[in-house]
């Protein structure tokens, strides 16, 4: 019976460890596929945090262009929209300007009155195509085409059709975009 128990103390002895072993390479296997689970988790958050933050910029970049080209179209409209009879007119046009463009605008803004004044000049438009050609958080270009009509003494108060181009250079202001510059690029075709 000795025999017999040894012989069976041995046989359980290499029993547990051969389980010993198993348990421990799964174990093992077990921890590295943890381990990697977890990499790819923490890869996966770098990914979406960073598009997350790609979105959030692509949304602020499309909500400063049509910032800024609801700020130009708004000057262009109050420029290629002047009455002879409504000094108001030329307010608008002041009132969406800056810096040096503002300073000359005022200054022969009573100029500009009394030759609408002297002609009868009635100019009516609207913007009909406008577009972003550079912009940065603080400066911005667009060109704005414009279709209208203008009547005055010249044209016996019958309007004439007239449509422009316009550069309009803009710059943030607090939280306003004001234009810096305004000039005509030539007629429309």
């Amino acid at each position: 019976m000795r025999s017999r128990t040894s012989v069976g103390r041995e046989g359980l002895r290499g029993g547990r460890g051969y389980r010993r072993a198993a348990v421990t390479t799964a174990t093992r296997w077990l921890t590295g596929l943890v381990v990697l689970l977890l990499l790819l988790a923490l890869l996966g958050g770098a990914l979406v945090w960073r598009t997350h933050g790609d979105r959030a910029d692509a949304r602020a970049a499309q909500e400063r262009y049509g910032d800024v080209l609801a700020a130009a179209n708004r000057e262009v409209t109050a420029v290629v929209n002047l009455r002879y009879d409504d000094p108001a007119t030329l307010d608008a046009v002041a009132a969406g300007a800056t810096g040096d463009f503002r300073d000359r605008y005022v200054r022969s803004s009573q100029r500009v009155a009394r030759a609408l004044e002297r002609h009868r000049s009635v100019s009516t438009g609207r913007v009909v195509w406008s577009g972003v050609s550079a912009v940065s958080p603080r400066r911005a270009t667009v060109i704005a085409a414009t279709s209208g009509t203008v009547s005055n003494d010249r044209s016996q108060g019958t309007p004439r059709p007239r449509d422009f181009r316009f550069e309009v250079t803009l710059v943030r202001v607090g939280d306003r975009w004001l234009t810096a510059n305004l000039q005509f690029v030539g007629d429309s075709p």
